[in-house]
């Protein structure tokens, strides 16, 4: 494939698992935004800037990465800036369930907007990013789950 696709998430925190959806996808696409969509009603560990911090640590070896924040509708960012595809990352039935629906939705806002479904790798099948914050609350060890980083900053979060 060729093209413009995005990415977008809260990324609270930033996983390996969407770290090897974004990776998979460059490989896809010409060009990759990855987008934070910001919710200011969403109540996040990581502020807005830190987790900007924590994507570009993790994709500055992407060169055709571009990282922003949005607070619309991801569709209008889409629209805005050219691209037709937002890719999704999936982990079972019931992500693509609400994938599902969001990306009918989306359609529904914008006709041209096509979702790509990817699957992650089977060794990242179990990562949720409200799950590794929960285990990390605990003192678990969360480093093979998230970026250094994003561990680190864990880490003095809930020291």
């Amino acid at each position: 494939m060729t093209g413009k696709a995005m990415f977008a998430g809260s990324f609270d925190p930033l996983t390996l698992g969407h770290v090897n959806i974004i990776e998979r996808s460059c490989r896809l696409f010409d060009e990759l935004h990855v987008v934070l969509a910001v919710n200011m009603e969403k109540k996040c560990l990581f502020s807005e800037e830190e987790r900007l911090s924590f994507l570009s640590a993790a994709l500055a070896k992407f060169d055709n990465v571009k990282i922003a924040s949005y607070s619309g509708l991801m569709v209008d960012y889409a629209k805005e800036n050219g691209i037709g595809i937002m890719i999704r990352g999936v982990r079972g039935l019931s992500d693509f369930s609400y994938e599902f629906e969001l990306a009918m939705n989306n359609k529904m806002i914008n006709s041209s907007i096509e979702t790509l479904f990817l699957p992650t790798d089977a060794s990242f099948f179990l990562l949720r990013s409200s799950q590794i914050k929960e285990m990390a609350s605990y003192k678990a060890d969360v480093s093979n789950m998230v970026t250094k980083e994003v561990n680190e900053a864990l880490l003095k979060k809930f020291s």
